[in-house]
């Protein structure tokens, strides 16, 4: 076992010690997905941020910068970061006051219980995608700090993660995230700085990524319809992402919830401006690596000392590990909350805990398996925001600021978001997430008319 191993093994098994002291104070379905309701800012602000702030960052969007450098065609991390300034902005205080366990509840108390099970069904694929991405990632990291291949790392890192995720739930997810934010931040800054050091210092290092021309803020070669098409998926399809949902819902109140995700954004913004750096310059200080994804791990090794990348090595993990513990949480509330517990009758709340928990095993396994067969982290990630969200979002929009629309229009208008966007993929359209959306709304607003229009022909009920 190689030293870095050997520590990432302890910062492991530190995780899995808070987990497990935490599961004992578990006494609930709202304590098991919720943290109790009781995060602060601190918390809120670093889980928040913390969950965003996965491998797509850090692997993803660095590999891209390699490969192809950077321009508005890349998403992240603004458009992400965009992402958690809309939440605060508009939809953080509307959503808390609602009380919800899980987003689908919002469609059972809006729409219809149907409209409820319809979209916690199509909401489960988008996180176990985003629970994917992760564990790829994570295995990267385990191959880099050993000597596994990718693809043996990967189904060692969902072993790891999944006995994590099934101990913990949201509180104990809550409190390793804000040593795990400081971890994130505090291991980037020593790559950035580790790499400044032999490549002309900081100025010189910042200097050469804006010079690099491959480097274009301002034009991409692509369309209006294509960029917008990158744009929306990060923005539109992960504003309200149950991921995100659950951190807002879980804070003690509105406006902590509302501070919290503008805050996090921000410092996701910051935070999220090193990989690009460090993709961009990695093209030039180690070019013809055979996986893109690899570069940032491969700087680290390559520029610092053990003891610096065995602190890189623990930000990484604790950066993975925070957001696949979220993202199979909420697939396994969605599942054991509003699909297996009203279908079997279970309103013991331990029995709910213990079917969520069994809910997070087997996502973890068909996560391994999506893991196992993609390209790329990043793929993983566009997939994950764009799978179905474009009827949820729109569905959210109508429900929580109008009264336009009913059980009917609920109905359609998801199953519009995931089978226009699940032809334009196998089809080949070039914008298949813009189509989606149009063909949500489109079909929201028609159907929301044509309930209208049924209710004022029925005739008034017996006074």
């Amino acid at each position: 076992m190689t030293p870095t191993l050997l520590a990432l093994s302890a910062y492991l098994l530190l995780q899995f010690g808070i987990g497990i002291w935490v599961s004992r104070r578990i006494r609930s379905e709202s304590d098991y997905l919720l943290a109790g309701r009781k995060l602060g800012y601190p918390l809120a602000v670093f889980s928040i941020f913390a969950t965003w702030f996965g491998a797509e960052t850090v692997v993803g969007s660095a590999g891209n910068a390699y490969r192809d450098g950077v321009s508005l065609a890349n998403a992240e991390p603004f458009g992400y970061g965009l992402c958690l300034f809309l939440m605060g902005w508009i939809f953080a205080v509307p959503l808390w006051r609602r009380q919800l366990t899980t987003l689908a509840d919002l469609f059972r108390a809006r729409y219809s219980v149907a409209v409820e099970k319809w979209a916690a069904a199509v909401m489960i694929p988008s996180s176990i995608l985003w629970a994917a991405a992760q564990i790829r990632g994570f295995g990267h990291v385990l191959s880099t700090a050993s000597t596994l291949d990718v693809d043996r790392a990967i189904v060692i890192a969902a072993g790891i993660v999944i006995l994590y995720t099934v101990f913990g739930g949201l509180l104990a997810d809550a409190m390793t995230d804000l040593v795990q934010g400081v971890f994130v931040l505090g291991g980037l800054v020593v790559v950035f700085f580790g790499v400044a050091s032999r490549h002309g210092g900081a100025g010189g290092l910042v200097a050469g990524v804006f010079t690099d021309p491959r480097v274009s803020f301002w034009a991409t070669e692509g369309s209006f319809w294509e960029l917008l098409e990158e744009w929306s998926i990060p923005i539109c399809g992960s504003v309200v992402a149950t991921e995100l949902v659950s951190r807002v819902i879980a804070t003690r109140t509105p406006q902590v919830g509302r501070r919290s995700a503008l805050a996090a954004g921000a410092l996701y913004l910051a935070a999220g401006l090193i990989p690009l750096a460090l993709g961009v310059a990695g093209a030039r200080i180690l070019p013809g690596l055979a996986d893109a994804e690899q570069i940032v791990p491969a700087l680290a090794q390559d520029h610092l000392p053990l003891f610096f990348f065995a602190l890189f090595a623990g930000a990484l993990v604790s950066a993975i590990l925070s957001t696949v513990d979220s993202t199979l949480l909420v697939s396994a509330g969605l599942l054991a909350h509003n699909l297996l517990a009203p279908w079997l009758g279970i309103t013991d709340e331990r029995r709910k805990v213990r079917l969520a928990r069994g809910g997070v095993a087997a996502f973890g396994i068909v996560a391994l398996v999506l893991a196992l067969r993609a390209d790329g982290v990043y793929e993983l990630v566009e997939q994950a925001s764009a799978f179905g969200s474009s009827g949820v979002l729109v569905l959210v929009v109508f429900g929580l600021f109008t009264r336009w629309g009913g059980p009917r229009a609920g109905l359609l208008t998801l199953t519009a978001g995931v089978a226009v966007y699940v032809a334009g993929v196998a089809l080949g359209w070039p914008y298949p997430y813009l189509a989606s959306l149009a063909a949500a709304l489109g079909l929201f607003l028609a159907a929301a008319v044509w309930e209208a229009r049924g209710d004022a022909a029925r005739p008034p009920g017996p006074a």
